[in-house]
């Protein structure tokens, strides 16, 4: 890949540093370094972002109109509804500013530089493009710039693509003599935010603060929003129409009832009924409970939930974009072949025995770790080594054995360690470089080492001048060491399980195609592979890999998903998947390996950094769904007859069905039975994937079909029909208000709770208790003379009695119908 240098970043490119006059006139031009630009914060802000939720101003108003009305207690309880909302703002709001001001974490308060012919530390945010850094092994890189001068330059890039490997730098001797917009290779680059492994090396900087490319993530990750929820945008629009409704009915009812001549308390307890019955007060109440009911039981499948409404969303995922590295795979080098050249006697332990003489554990490259945690502590004793160099591409080290002789162990690149042994009249090239070849298409990276003795003159003077040269000595081959970045453990399964249940799972790394592909191969991922550096089409194609990829085009491919209807996860760790995480539908980072920025930034984090538990926290939010639609399904059909015979009866002149007390007898019924009853567990496995498959696909479709609507409709207007029609009836017959109120709520209580307990199929334990308590309240109210009177109802005769109950299940037989419409839809 190649990036261009524009005119006027050359122009201020030198290679004798700055003086302080020239950095000053330069900070000037080109501001500081400072990747973060500080932004507005504080009371006012959040204020102003809380303000815009219109759940909390629902609440708010519901909760003011309740108070007038003279319920203060559901008053009470939507004011404290409003707190952990509150909370929940101010914690998102600190979260989004602490999710890209840790960004800033990867880059040194403080660094060298050459300024004024000398050797001097000064601020990182003072660096400006013609800067010479001078940087040492550990040290952060924090412009970007083109490596000028150095030796042996390998660079940790890991916080920035993701990718495990040390990469090799080479300097770029001939910075002046390029033109402007000229594109320099990779190779040439150095990176802020990424960290130099070995070696040393002078940066001419040319592009500081948000023109890095570190910047540009930063960037891309404040830009980017968290839209409202399907379901929440369900919500609020149910809610909104409802309350312009319910107020518009509470004034037509008063003013119908005061011309009625019924009188003032009469009218206004009617629109205070009617208010309270048509207020949906319990969708908000109870969608945060299940939220935090799914919060708890991902918890449990290591999935900690740090954006309380992406339980919803994860369950309407339909495509995962994971990163490979750290999160399908470990992350990290293992040693996952010794191939010996047994025709010189060398042994397997012997062979990872030679590569860790040639290894040093301070150099801190994943592959002298991966070495020297495979093999046994040598016996041999390392007098003498020559680094790893780009032009040597290799490291040789010269050591002596138990009796005294020196011989030289060399490790490095295949072609070049084997070059090198031309004294070996046995080695048979064609054979090993097959091997090379077969390895490599696994996606192995792979290492040759040799051994030669060396003679102790030669071996004394060169050591003791340190002078010594390895280019002549009449090396062996000893073999070949493969290496692996392996799969998580369950990676394959789970991405299996994921595509059993028809979700996409789309691979997307920074690494090279082959490499990319040897991995999908692996996990059961496809062949359909593209390289976003090389197809200018890439983004158009159905594909199941995108190797080349680079932070931007990771967020492109997000933004385009979702612009073709897909509801996107992705999954990340490094500091190169904050922007497509911050865009995603469900961002999840990895918890132990993930950077500080990704797990901010994220909507869940993997306790576990285990892709299974994706899998599992897919199976929670499917099935919370499933709940929640039961249980709204359930709200709406008892809403229906509630609201419908609230307006109704006082209209056509009859005597007030609910009296206050009535309300809130019904309300306590509600507001348990919604909360308790349809909390059904997803259907479980051993590790969450049995139950994703049992599942079925994610869902498409809105909340509710029209099938569905029409289905819970016309549950609803059974049920009015029935406690109008019986109301009527007993109003007829002669009876008082008070029996007839009596038949009407005994046939609405138990109607409604038989039609919970079908929807929710009577298999939670608190759907059965609220039933039998339900059911034994309620004979106790209307076969009672003493609770009867305190409710202002009437003791039922038992022929009466039983009519309703008969009445109430039969008012209840549409609920199958619901549960079979919504079962079909999943």
């Amino acid at each position: 890949m190649h990036r261009a240098l524009p005119d006027d970043r050359l122009a201020a490119c030198g290679r004798t540093g700055l003086t302080s006059i020239d950095a000053a006139a330069r900070l000037k031009q080109f501001g500081e370094n400072i990747v973060i630009e500080s932004g507005r914060h504080g009371l006012a802000v959040l204020a102003a972002d809380t303000a815009r939720d219109p759940m909390l101003w629902f609440l708010v108003v519901s909760s003011l109109l309740f108070f007038f009305l003279g319920d203060h207690f559901e008053a009470v309880i939507l004011a404290v509804a409003i707190l952990p909302l509150l909370g929940m703002d101010a914690f998102l709001h600190l979260r989004t500013q602490a999710s890209s001001e840790s960004l800033h974490g990867h880059i040194a308060d403080h660094c060298r530089v050459w300024r004024d012919e000398r050797d001097q530390m000064v601020r990182t945010a003072s660096l400006v493009p013609g800067d010479l850094v001078l940087l040492q092994a550990g040290d952060s890189i924090p412009a970007d710039g083109l490596f000028a001068s150095g030796s042996n330059i390998q660079i940790d890039e890991s916080a920035l693509t993701g990718e495990a490997w040390p990469v090799a730098k080479k300097t770029l001797p001939a910075i002046l003599a390029l033109k402007g917009g000229h594109g320099i290779d990779d190779a040439h680059w150095g990176k802020a935010g990424t960290r130099l492994l070995t070696g040393e090396a002078h940066l001419l900087v040319t592009f500081t603060g948000t023109a890095t490319m570190y910047g540009e993530i930063v960037r891309l990750a404040r830009i980017g929003s968290h839209a409202h929820t399907p379901l929440q945008q369900a919500i609020s629009k149910l809610v909104g129409v409802l309350l312009v409704a319910a107020l518009g009915l509470c004034l037509l009812l008063a003013a119908v009832r005061w011309m009625q001549g019924f009188g003032l308390v009469d009218a206004l307890t009617s629109a205070m009924t009617l208010a309270i019955a048509a207020l949906p007060e319990e969708f908000p109440v109870v969608f945060s409970f299940f939220l935090g009911a799914g919060i708890y039981r991902m918890a449990r499948r290591n999935a900690l939930v740090r954006r309380a409404v992406v339980v919803e969303s994860i369950g309407r995922t339909t495509v995962i974009c994971s990163d490979k590295t750290g999160t399908l795979t470990e992350g990290r080098l293992r040693l996952t072949a010794a191939l010996p050249a047994q025709q010189n006697g060398v042994t397997e332990p012997r062979l990872t025995a030679l590569a860790a003489l040639a290894s040093r554990s301070e150099s801190g490259d994943p592959l002298d770790v991966a070495i020297l945690a495979a093999s046994a502590t040598p016996t041999e004793i390392r007098v003498h080594s020559i680094p790893f160099t780009e032009d040597r591409r290799r490291e040789t080290a010269f050591c002596r054995d138990e009796a005294g002789r020196i011989f030289a162990v060399t490790k490095g690149a295949p072609e070049t360690v084997i070059g090198m042994c031309h004294a070996d009249a046995s080695l048979d090239m064609s054979h090993w470089l097959r091997i090379i070849a077969g390895q490599a298409a696994l996606a192995h990276k792979v290492i040759a080492v040799a051994v030669a003795r060396v003679s102790e003159g030669m071996a004394g003077d060169g050591i003791a001048s340190g002078q010594i040269s390895d280019a002549n000595l009449p090396f062996r081959f000893a073999g070949l060491l493969a290496f692996e970045d392996p799969l998580r453990q369950g990676a394959a399964a789970a991405v299996s399980a994921a595509r059993a249940a028809g979700i996409r799972v789309i691979m997307v790394t920074g690494d090279h195609p082959q490499t990319a592909l040897a991995i999908a191969e692996r996990l059961g991922l496809g062949k359909r592979l593209v390289a976003a550096d090389s197809d200018p089409t890439w983004l158009t194609q159905d594909v199941d890999i995108v190797a080349r990829a680079v932070p931007a085009q990771k967020l492109d491919l997000v933004r385009h998903l979702q612009q073709r209807g897909e509801v996107v996860a992705v999954t990340g760790d490094g500091v190169n998947d904050v922007p497509a995480l911050q865009a995603a539908d469900t961002g999840i980072a990895m918890g132990q390996r993930g950077t500080q920025s990704a797990r901010e930034i994220a909507s869940i984090v993997l306790l576990d950094d285990n892709f299974r538990s994706i899998v599992s926290a897919i199976a929670e939010g499917q099935q919370l769904f499933r709940n929640l639609r039961a249980c709204f399904a359930w709200l709406i059909a008892v809403h229906i007859p509630f609201v419908v015979t609230a307006a109704l009866i006082p209209l056509l002149g009859y005597p007030l069905l609910y009296l206050p007390v009535h309300i809130v007898w019904l309300e306590l019924i509600i507001h348990p039975t919604a909360m308790l009853a349809f909390q059904l567990p997803a259907p479980d496995g051993t590790d969450g994937m049995a139950g994703l498959k049992k599942l079925g696909a994610p869902r498409r479709e809105a909340f509710f079909t029209p099938r569905q609507w029409l289905a819970i409709s016309g549950g609803g207007f059974l049920i009015t029909a029935l406690v109008f029609g019986a109301y009527a009836a007993a109003l007829a017959a002669g009876h008082d208000a008070g029996y007839a109120r009596s038949i009407s709520l005994v046939l609405l209580v138990l109607g409604s709770v038989a039609c919970a307990a079908i929807l929710s199929a009577f298999a939670t334990q608190a759907m059965r208790v609220i039933a039998v308590a339900v059911a034994i309240s309620t004979l106790a109210i209307v076969l009672t003379p003493a609770f009867a009177q305190s409710l202002h109802l009437a003791v039922l005769h038992i022929d009466d009695l039983l009519l309703t109950i008969g009445a109430a299940l039969a008012s209840s037989l549409p609920a199958f119908l619901i549960r079979r419409t919504l079962i079909a839809a999943n």
